[in-house]
Formats: structure tokens, C-alpha cells, sequence
């Protein structure tokens, strides 16, 4: 039984998904760029980088017009973003835990 994103060994199942780097995928981008003005199709140029074309068509809306030390950038900014976001969730329960207690709601 073979999964589409992994392959049999023995009886073990290995995942065979890669993780791209932001420069990686702006490279990768260019490098479409390059083959679709060659006139390649979209389905040549993803066989040919190794990515379905869903990604293909996620990875130009996302990094479409960046270059890879601005994607890196934004990678840094998404993860930083992420981890305010969880501090202000957890101030909040703080502060709303500290009022309950003051209020003796427990």
C-alpha cells in the first residue's frame, strides 16, 4: 500500500514530504519563470522542480514578488507575529483569571 506523499519500506510507512525554505521556494519560482517563458506548461515545470501544482500556484501567491532575503524576512516576521500572538492569549487568561479571583468568583 504506497501513500502519495510517503513510500513503503518493509512495513514502515516514511513520509517523503519536503519542507522548503523561503529561499528555496524563491529560487524554485524563478527557475518556473525562466522554463514557463521557454514555453514549458505549468505541469512540465512542477514535474520538473518536484511539487504538485497546488503548491506551485500557493507558492506564487505567497512569495510571488519577493526576492529570498525578503521571503526569509517574512518567515521571521510570521514566526515572531505567531509568538506575540500566543503571549497576548496567554496575558489574557492571566488577567482574566487574576479578575475572577479578585471578583471571588471561584
Amino acid at each position: 500500500m504506497l501513500a502519495a506523499a510517503g513510500r513503503k519500506t518493509g512495513l514502515i510507512m516514511t513520509n517523503t514530504r519536503k519542507r522548503h525554505t523561503p529561499e528555496q521556494v524563491v529560487r524554485k519560482l524563478g527557475q518556473a519563470d525562466r522554463m514557463l517563458a521557454d514555453g514549458a506548461d505549468v505541469a512540465a515545470v512542477c514535474r520538473e522542480l518536484g511539487v504538485s501544482e497546488q503548491t506551485y500556484y500557493r507558492w506564487r501567491n505567497q512569495y510571488g514578488g519577493l526576492k529570498a532575503d525578503d521571503a526569509k524576512r517574512l518567515k521571521e516576521l510570521e514566526k515572531q507575529n505567531a509568538t506575540l500572538k500566543r503571549l497576548l492569549a496567554e496575558a489574557e487568561l492571566e488577567k482574566a483569571a487574576l479578575k475572577e479571583l479578585a471578583e471571588g468568583n471561584f
